[in-house]
């Protein structure tokens, strides 16, 4: 653990000029202000540094403004972006009357959750190793007004472009649903996620594996090495700025969207979940696929809260362009050693029971770490402790199957608004020990009510213009 004095010795070593403090907004987005280091000494760590809470998406209003940001010397590593040595450090958010920590404050969220787990005491660690998937395009434009309505994405790797005069164009495409590990010269990104790689490694993020992903326009994956729920939370962060910064200096973009290629697959972040106990992991025994009851259990509170747990797990209206059927995505609410149209997997790759853990497919890398991972665990808790059954795990091919026969399986929310629907009815499980409060839950649901599904329910689609322009 670093102390206040550690930081600063750390910051004199690496011969450091300012300091950068980042924290989380509710929807998952980093904030950040920098400050010389010398204007920092052993008590900023504890009194903190002041900012205006009511310009901060879902936080406070405009009477209550003032927030403090504490810094936590554990999280300092050296920024790889600032042209000056800087060192970055993550914040927890403190109210400055009371001096409590923030209930809105997401990492305060998974510290809880984290901390309910011990209370509990089912078990001491909660292990999350994500998947994240995302696009790497050349080019994006888009616009929304009273009279407009577009967008446009390119990439030297799109399908569409096998006859684009590139002087010259030398094909080697990937095809729609044909970018899964092909090698170079199709995969054109080898050396760019490398380089994006490199840099985790500087901030302390282990990595075990990259590669080119399923769709075509240079959708990418990169895996990083399981760890506990609140330090994964804080490397997801660090994830999203150095995939988006390293494609940045290279002329390139990135986004996090699930669906922003029609017709193609999208981008998930598929989140492999395990409970441990001091050094013995708590999932492997002799039941279906190797499961021990604790992890039966535990995806049967998953799949009993997954329409409330994708509030936050698949948080956008553009979640759902991906969770629908055809694209291997998760839509069906079940359990599956190996069929990855169910909502949860269990991984058979090895019989090593370190490695056993659940697999739930059906979050996206749009959502903010710290809720969904610990409304996932929430659940998990839940299923445990009120000993909820799976169901019948669906091991069939679904394209064999019949309509009615695939009916009687539960489906993911159809929408966001479904899915907000389900986290208004179904949150006390999140509740549970005070790890989400009340009225983070209900800021979640009207700021996704207010902000993003009722804009987008008044504005005209282009697609509207071709199907009832002449009608």
């Amino acid at each position: 653990m670093m102390t206040p004095k550690d930081f600063l010795e750390f910051a004199k070593k690496n011969n450091a000029k300012m300091i950068d403090l980042k924290f989380t907004d509710l929807l998952g987005t980093w904030q950040h202000c920098s400050y010389p280091v010398e204007t920092w000494d052993e008590e900023t760590f504890k009194d903190g540094l002041g900012f205006d809470g009511s310009s901060i998406r879902g936080w406070q209003g405009i009477h209550v403004s003032d927030m403090l940001a504490v810094p936590d010397p554990d999280t300092a590593v050296i920024d790889p972006f600032f042209k000056e040595p800087t060192v970055s450090v993550i914040a927890n958010i403190v109210d400055p009357i009371t001096k409590e920590d923030y209930t809105r404050d997401p990492r305060h969220v998974a510290r809880k959750g984290a901390a309910y787990l011990k209370e509990t005491g089912i078990a001491d660690t909660c292990h999350i190793g994500p998947e994240p998937e995302f696009f790497i395009f050349d080019e994006v434009r888009y616009e929304q007004n009273q009279y407009t309505g577009m967008y446009r994405i390119d990439s030297v790797e799109g399908a569409w472009n096998t006859a684009r005069f590139e002087e010259p164009n030398l094909g080697y495409k990937p095809s729609f649903k044909g970018g899964y590990f092909p090698v170079s010269p199709t995969d054109t990104y080898h050396d760019l996620r490398g380089e994006m790689v490199k840099e985790m490694w500087k901030v302390g993020i282990l990595v075990e594996a990259h590669h080119h992903e399923v769709a075509t326009a240079g959708q990418a994956e990169i895996d990083m090495v399981f760890a506990d729920l609140l330090k994964m939370a804080d490397q997801f962060m660090w994830y999203k700025y150095i995939v988006k910064n390293v494609a940045k200096r290279n002329g390139k973009t990135v986004t996090f969207m699930p669906k922003p290629l029609f017709e193609d697959n999208g981008s998930g972040m598929h989140t492999h979940f395990s409970l441990w106990k001091g050094d013995k992991p708590l999932f492997a025994d002799s039941g279906y696929a190797g499961l021990s009851d604790i992890g039966l259990y535990s995806i049967g509170g998953i799949l009993k809260h997954a329409p409330a747990i994708l509030a936050f797990a698949a948080p956008t209206t553009n979640s759902y362009r991906r969770l629908v059927p055809g694209f291997e995505a998760p839509v069906n609410l079940v359990m599956s050693k190996r069929n990855r149209s169910a909502g949860v997997r269990i991984p058979m790759y090895s019989e090593n029971p370190k490695t056993k853990r659940l697999e739930f497919r059906c979050p996206d890398p749009t959502c903010n770490g710290y809720l969904a991972w610990t409304a996932m665990l929430m659940a998990a808790i839940d299923g445990i402790q009120n000993k909820i059954d799976p169901g019948e795990p669906l091991d069939r091919d679904i394209y064999e199957m019949t309509p009615e026969e695939l009916d009687k399986y539960p489906k993911t929310p159809g929408s966001l608004a479904e899915a907000v629907d389900a986290l208004e009815k179904d949150h006390k499980f999140l509740t549970a020990g005070n790890v989400f409060t009340d009225d983070l839950v209900e800021m979640w649901i009207k700021w996704k009510r207010e902000e993003e599904l009722g804009p987008l329910a008044l504005r005209p689609h282009p697609y509207e213009f071709h199907l009832y322009y002449d009608s």
